[in-house]
């Protein structure tokens, strides 16, 4: 059997496990949409949302890339977020990264990774140089890999912070709350590194007054 035949195998026998425990399974999920939360996570295979938080299928919305970025110029992740937010009315919004992030580790290097993952990891890259002087001051390497994620995840929560999207819901419908997390690849334990309230204060020149 092919390594993709045994995926189409393991889904019918998940699929005849989920009727078997509830027959009005497939039902009830096929009519209703309702999640609490957006995930914003890493494309990394080892960082499920559902898996490591215990959710079920309709909980979280997700939306995964390279380094969990939020990229004011990335149309398809603000497609998700204008959809969660304004449709789906989540109330949560989550970044989460992960330690040993292959995305970030790259992004720390300079080798040439050819156009499209340079431009992407260039943006990780300005994470660092804001914080050059902070993760420059820690000699052990992983230790200030890890230390970068955790920037990037802040970085990448305060990002969201800035889209109209957001201060939007914010004016609106006192939502969502924001959060950056970051997922720990060696316990699975996932550690809060930042939170943002609705209408928490942001730098004035990303903020818009004519909402």
């Amino acid at each position: 059997m092919k390594s993709y035949e045994l995926l189409l195998e393991n889904n019918k026998d998940w699929a005849a496990g989920q009727v078997n425990a509830d027959p009005e399974f497939f039902k009830r999920l096929s009519s209703l949409q309702t999640p609490e939360f957006l995930w914003i996570g890493c494309s990394d295979s080892r960082v499920p949302a559902d898996k490591i938080t215990g959710t079920q299928p309709g909980e979280i919305f997700v939306h995964r890339n390279i380094a969990n970025m939020v990229v004011h110029t990335d149309v398809n992740l603000l497609s998700v977020l204008d959809y969660a937010v304004n449709h789906l009315k989540v109330r949560h919004v989550i970044v989460c990264g992960h330690y040993g992030c292959g995305g970030v580790k790259a992004a720390m290097g300079n080798q040439d990774f050819k156009p499209v993952l340079n431009m992407w990891l260039r943006n990780i890259k300005d994470v660092y140089h804001v914080y050059k002087d902070e993760l420059n001051a820690i000699g052990n390497e992983e230790q200030r890999t890890d230390r970068l994620v955790e920037l990037n995840v802040i970085e990448q929560v305060s990002h969201l912070a800035q889209t109209s999207i957001i201060q939007r819901a914010w004016k609106n419908d006192n939502l969502p709350h924001l959060h950056g997390w970051v997922y720990g690849l060696k316990d699975g334990l996932i550690k809060p590194v930042m939170e943002m309230a609705p209408n928490s204060s942001i730098d004035p020149l990303y903020q818009y007054n004519d909402l």
